[in-house]
């Protein structure tokens, strides 16, 4: 069976390079059903949900101190290591972030600047589901931590017995996260858009989830509390060319197949072997996969894309704006200095995709489904604020003022321009 995508003309891009994502009309329903259940009745409509989605009845929504201690003394010093290891690089990264207060005279007497405040209170939302995503606590609690934000709200999902994960608890113990609440999915969402007597209401939602949780914080919006981004499913796009290691590509395709059944993974490259040689290695490592239904499933979307050039990849992978992108050519300047759309870049043949998803520094939580072209990836500017401060003597409001008035009654704004005309009198009053 033909599997390889040959030279498609960029009409069919579009069409080709759709993503495995349902509509959101048809997610809608259920979304603004819960909105409205936890704005009107709170924490019994929050654990009515609870109990339908994950199937648990919580006499206590909180975790305990006790649950904390317990999880930390069921995981092993080794990964314990790890976590601490991967926290630091990420705390290096996400600190070489800060940036000098932006202070200027922009003309004599007329001073600007522009100072960095953290977003008080935050939601850290953490899926659960098959695959408990504890690295994403250190993504999200690091730069909130380092960015100073004074209330951090961590929401994640409970199995069917209540309990959370002792890796995400042992992690947001370690980050110093003291409010962590055993409620996922759209209600989670939810409470932290209105607030109950268990759930803060939060400024702004972090983090990633399905496509439901998307919806959700897409949602939350409309509402006066703002997100990091739509983050949906996840996505991994490849370039690769003839010098590239099939065994390498494929394992990466694979590493982010294992996500979820509606995450996409695309690999493009000039060379038609290597994406049969490719393929033929997806095949021989699935087999040994623990998540092998689940990559199965996600497969059905895999793309296997040859063009005839650098460029075209290049225009190609710009126009599908990949959450993640690996280039493994020998032409990487190219590709790099190439690169308009895409949420995180992975270059050479020693550099995964987990690397990022855990331990380099960068952090995972990234724009999907094409929303690349817009938006950056979590960094430690998404948990601040940019507020602009000025400051105008006598001296500079008799040399701007005129300006302010003549462009204020050319709006017809007169108050505007009464506002600079009445100080600009006082000013002449007082040197008689």
């Amino acid at each position: 069976m033909e599997t390889i995508i040959k030279y498609p003309p960029q009409s069919t891009w579009e069409s080709i390079l759709q993503r495995p994502t349902q509509s959101v009309e048809a997610i809608e329903s259920i979304v603004n059903e819960v909105f409205l259940a936890v704005k009107q009745n709170g924490d019994t409509a929050v654990a009515q949900y609870t109990k339908r989605f994950d199937k648990v009845n919580l006499e206590s929504v909180f975790v305990s101190h006790e649950e904390i201690e317990t999880a930390s003394d069921a995981i092993s010093e080794d990964l314990k290591l790890a976590i601490q290891q991967a926290k630091s690089n990420i705390e290096v990264f996400h600190s070489a972030q800060k940036t000098a207060k932006v202070d200027v005279e922009t003309q004599p007497g007329v001073r600007c600047w522009q100072q960095k405040r953290p977003i008080e209170t935050v939601g850290l939302y953490i899926p659960g589901g098959t695959a408990p995503l504890f690295s994403t606590v250190l993504m999200l609690a690091v730069p909130a931590t380092i960015a100073g934000c004074n209330n951090i709200v961590l929401c994640t999902p409970p199995n069917s017995e209540g309990v959370i994960a002792n890796e995400i608890l042992y992690t947001a113990a370690l980050c110093g996260i003291k409010t962590i609440i055993k409620v996922g999915g759209i209600q989670a969402i939810a409470g932290l858009t209105f607030g109950t007597s268990s759930i803060p209401k939060v400024s702004k939602i972090f983090g990633p989830g399905n496509q439901y949780v998307t919806v959700a914080k897409q949602l939350a919006t409309k509402f006066g509390v703002a997100i990091d981004m739509p983050a949906g499913p996840s996505e991994l796009l490849v370039m690769a060319d003839k010098t590239a290691n099939p065994a390498f590509v494929a394992s990466d395709l694979l590493s982010q197949a294992e996500h979820g059944i509606d995450s996409q993974v695309i690999l493009v490259s000039t060379d038609e072997n290597m994406l049969l040689e490719t393929e033929n290695q997806i095949r021989i490592q699935t087999q040994n996969l623990d998540r092998k239904p689940i990559i199965e499933k996600a497969l059905e979307n895999k793309k296997l894309i040859l063009v005839k050039s650098d460029q075209d990849a290049v225009d190609l992978i710009n126009y599908y704006g990949p959450e993640h992108y690996i280039i493994c050519t020998d032409n990487n300047p190219f590709f790099i200095e190439n690169v308009i759309n895409a949420g995180s870049v992975f270059i050479g043949a020693y550099t995964p995709e987990s690397a990022g998803d855990y331990a380099s520094g960068t952090n995972h939580t990234l724009p999907t489904n094409g929303y690349a072209k817009a938006y950056s990836g979590v960094n430690l500017d998404s948990f601040l604020k940019n507020i602009t401060f000025q400051e105008i003597t006598k001296e500079g409001l008799e040399t701007i003022g005129t300006t302010i008035e003549l462009m204020a009654e050319a709006e017809g704004l007169m108050a505007h321009k009464n506002a600079v005309t009445i100080r600009l009198k006082s000013i002449v009053d007082e040197s008689k």
